[in-house]
C-alpha cells in the first residue's frame, strides 16, 4: 500500500501528513509536495488542510519552501472540500482531473494518507506527476499511478 512521507517540515500541527503526492518536472530534481493538515484522529483539518510546497532536492534532501505567487498559477491548488476523513483537490493546470486524498491513523499511530484520481480511465492510487519542459514551456504531463489490481498506469496528457 502506498503511504505518505512523514517527517517535519513547515507545517503546524504535529500530526500534518508532508506528502500525499508529487509533483516532479524535467528541468531539475526539486518537487512539490502536498501536504495535509490533520487533526488528532488523522481527519483533515479546517476547510482547506491541503497545502503545496517546494522540497528543494537541489538544495538538500530536507530543504522547503513555499510556492511562489506565480508558480502558484501552475502547481497551486484551485480547490478543496472536505467530506469525513476525505479532501479533494483541484490542481491548477489540471482542474478538469479531480484528486481524493484519504488520511487515517495506522496500528502505529502515525497518521497517513494516498491520494487516487482517474488515470488513463482508470481510478488509480496517485504515486507522481510529473511535467516534461520544452523550450517554448510545457511538453507533456505524465501522471503515473497504480490500478486496483497493482498494475503500474500511466497517461500523458499534451498541453
Amino acid at each position: 500500500m502506498i503511504t505518505a512521507l512523514v517527517f517535519p517540515l513547515m507545517l503546524a500541527g504535529s500530526y500534518d501528513i508532508a506528502s500525499a503526492f508529487s509533483i516532479s518536472k524535467s528541468e531539475n530534481k526539486n518537487q512539490v509536495h502536498f501536504a495535509v493538515h490533520v487533526d488528532d484522529q488523522c481527519r483533515p483539518a479546517g476547510p482547506t488542510p491541503v497545502e503545496a510546497y517546494w522540497r528543494m532536492l537541489e538544495r538538500g534532501a530536507n530543504v522547503t519552501e513555499p510556492l511562489l505567487r506565480e508558480e502558484e498559477r501552475v502547481y497551486g491548488i484551485a480547490s478543496q472540500a472536505v467530506e469525513g476523513a476525505r479532501v479533494t483537490i483541484r490542481l491548477r493546470a489540471l482542474s478538469s482531473r479531480p484528486i481524493s486524498i484519504a488520511t487515517w491513523k495506522d496500528g502505529s499511530g502515525a497518521c497517513r494518507a494516498t491520494a487516487t484520481t482517474a488515470i488513463n480511465g482508470k481510478t488509480a492510487r496517485l504515486y507522481d506527476v510529473h511535467v516534461v519542459l520544452g523550450p517554448l514551456g510545457v511538453r507533456h504531463v505524465l501522471v503515473v499511478g497504480w490500478g486496483d489490481d497493482g498494475e503500474v498506469v500511466r497517461e500523458q496528457i499534451s498541453p
